[in-house]
């Protein structure tokens, strides 16, 4: 896999197209979402979410949280919406909240895991969303070594990873919360995981 540079830089802001140019010639860095810090690298290169599972050393099993710009960027993994469902999106979206849907594509099986389904979240922030646009969807999990703390500062996340990565991109501190995570039953909305975010019905 290309180095993008001889030593993991500190780069600013999260929008700038060098940071855009490097995720998508396959690069993988740090920066902040709407909830934590993340870990993040194009979802269209395979290479480059096996090297995040490494870096990371997760669970080879579970699958990452996709960041995505648009509902439109669903279709992209063959998730197709009913306009009663896209009604309740627009209300959890953009946000910290993370919706699992099904995906049973076979060559997003480096994605999904063998679990044919897939979490994604459109985040608040929208330097993010733009940088999405331009980049693509960006698998996201937080930034942190498997059964450590989620970093809460650019400095702890230097601390995990050093110079494994590409870049790092500098952002306040977090408050240590994750998104919510969902799950749609029929027209119901299952919580699978407490976050940030309430959900109001």
């Amino acid at each position: 896999m290309k180095r993008f540079m001889s030593r993991a830089k500190k780069i600013k802001p999260i929008y700038s197209n060098k940071i855009a140019s490097i995720l998508k010639e396959g690069g993988v860095g740090v920066l902040p979402t709407d909830t934590l810090y993340g870990i993040v690298g194009s979802t269209r290169i395979p290479q480059v979410v096996k090297r995040i599972y490494e870096i990371r050393k997760r669970d080879q099993k579970k699958p990452c949280i996709v960041l995505i710009a648009s509902l439109k960027s669903l279709e992209e993994f063959g998730i197709h919406i009913s306009p009663a469902r896209k009604k309740t999106l627009q209300k959890l979206w953009p946000g910290p909240v993370s919706v699992i849907f099904p995906c049973r594509l076979k060559k997003y099986q480096y994605l999904h895991r063998g679990t044919k389904t897939l979490a994604f979240r459109m985040p608040a922030d929208e330097r993010l969303r733009k940088l999405l646009q331009r980049t693509g969807p960006l698998v996201a999990p937080s930034a942190n070594i498997a059964g450590k703390p989620p970093a809460r500062s650019l400095l702890q996340a230097k601390f995990y990873f050093k110079n494994a990565l590409d870049f790092y991109v500098a952002g306040e501190k977090q408050k240590n919360q994750s998104s919510t995570l969902i799950s749609f039953k029929g027209k119901k909305i299952e919580i699978k995981r407490k976050g940030v975010s309430q959900i109001p019905y």
